[in-house]
């Protein structure tokens, strides 16, 4: 059975992966502008994966 900190535990996991993901994207496939716009959004979805992960046993 999942409850809510499991939720949020599996939540923080994705953000985290996806997050990576879209840093790594910037980092090494776009050499341009948009490598700067998909890094930023790779360091937004860690912020929000540690709000996620703060979250976790006071909800």
């Amino acid at each position: 059975m999942m409850n809510k900190n499991t939720v949020l535990a599996w939540a923080t996991f994705i953000m985290i992966l996806v997050g990576i993901l879209l840093i790594c994207l910037g980092v090494f496939k776009y050499n341009e502008i948009a490598g700067w716009g998909f890094v930023s959004v790779g360091v937004g979805f860690f912020a929000i994966a540690w709000v996620f992960n703060a979250l976790k046993g006071r909800v």
